[in-house]
C-alpha cells in the first residue's frame, strides 16, 4: 500500500507555473511536470508513482495523466511492471555510460557536419556566446553550467541540420542530466576551454580535428559515471543537495518510502 500523506513540495526558487502554456494540451502538462520531476529524481529511483496522488495535485484525470506516463516510459524516464504500475528509472551506471556512448557517436558526427554546413556568420555567433558566458564564474551552480553547456551543444547540433540527430541529443542530455549536475563541480575549470578547442577546429572547417577534440570533450569513463551515481544516491537520500536541483514543477515530492539501499 502506497501512503496517504504524500507531499508534493513546491521548490520557491524556481518560478513555476501549472497553468498550461498556449495550445499545450493537458497530457502535455502533465508529461512536462512529471518528465522534470523524474529529471532530477524529485521521485527516487525504483520509487513507485501513485498515480492518483498525482492526478490530484497535478489537477489532472486519469487518462491524460496515463497517456503522459505511457510516453515518459517510452522515452526512458519510467518504467512500467505488470500489475505493479510505474516506477522512476534506476540510476544505474551501464546505462549512462550507453548513454554517453549514443553521445559521442552522434556529436562526433555533429562536428563533422557543421564542419561542412555552418555558415561563418553562425560560428561567430556562437563565438560570441562563449564570450559573453566566459570565464567560469565560481558563483554559478552546477545547474547553471550544465545548461551553459548544453546550449552549446544543441547550438552546434542545429547547424549540422540534422531534427532527427537534435530529437536524440534531447533525449539523452535529459537522461544524463541528473548525473551531469553531480559530475560538473570536477569539470567546470575545463569546460569552456574544451569548448573553445572545438569550435576552432570547426572554424579551421578541419572535421577530423574538430571530431578528435569533441569526443576528448564528452567522453566518460565507466569508473566516474559509478563514483558520480555514488555521490548522486548521498545527494538523493542524505544531504539534501538534490533540492537545490531545478524543476519546472517544485513541490512536486513524492512519498518517501526511504532508501532502496
Amino acid at each position: 500500500m502506497l501512503a496517504s500523506n504524500i507531499v508534493y513540495r513546491w521548490d520557491q526558487t524556481v518560478e513555476v507555473s501549472t497553468r498550461p502554456r498556449p495550445r499545450e494540451s493537458h497530457a502535455e502538462r502533465l508529461y512536462s511536470a512529471i518528465k522534470d520531476m523524474a529529471i532530477a529524481y524529485r521521485i527516487k529511483p525504483g520509487e513507485r508513482l501513485n498515480e492518483v496522488e498525482l492526478a490530484r495535485q497535478l489537477g489532472g484525470s486519469r487518462t491524460p495523466l496515463r497517456e503522459a506516463l505511457n510516453r515518459l516510459a517510452a522515452e526512458g524516464f519510467l518504467t512500467f511492471r505488470r500489475s505493479q504500475g510505474f516506477f522512476c528509472r534506476e540510476f544505474k551506471p551501464r546505462e549512462i555510460h550507453e548513454l554517453y556512448q549514443l553521445r559521442r557517436i552522434i556529436e562526433l558526427a555533429a562536428a563533422r557536419l557543421v564542419c561542412e554546413q555552418a555558415s561563418d556568420s553562425e560560428l561567430d555567433e556562437l563565438a560570441r556566446f562563449l564570450d559573453q558566458t566566459g570565464p567560469e564564474q565560481r558563483d554559478r551552480t552546477s545547474a547553471d553550467l550544465v545548461a551553459l553547456d548544453e546550449q552549446f551543444h544543441r547550438s552546434l547540433m542545429a547547424m549540422a541540420r540534422n531534427d532527427e540527430m537534435m530529437r536524440v541529443l534531447d533525449n539523452i542530455n535529459a537522461r544524463i542530466k541528473f548525473f551531469r549536475w553531480v559530475d560538473m563541480d570536477t569539470r567546470r575549470a575545463t569546460t569552456q576551454g574544451e569548448h573553445r578547442d572545438i569550435l576552432a577546429a570547426i572554424q579551421a572547417r578541419e572535421p577530423d580535428l574538430a571530431a578528435e577534440r569533441m569526443g576528448q570533450h564528452i567522453t566518460v569513463r565507466l569508473d566516474q559515471i559509478t563514483a558520480a551515481i555514488k555521490e548522486g544516491y548521498s545527494r538523493i537520500y542524505l544531504s539534501g543537495v538534490g533540492d537545490e536541483l531545478p524543476q519546472a514543477v517544485a513541490g512536486l515530492g513524492v512519498e518517501e518510502l526511504g532508501s532502496n539501499g
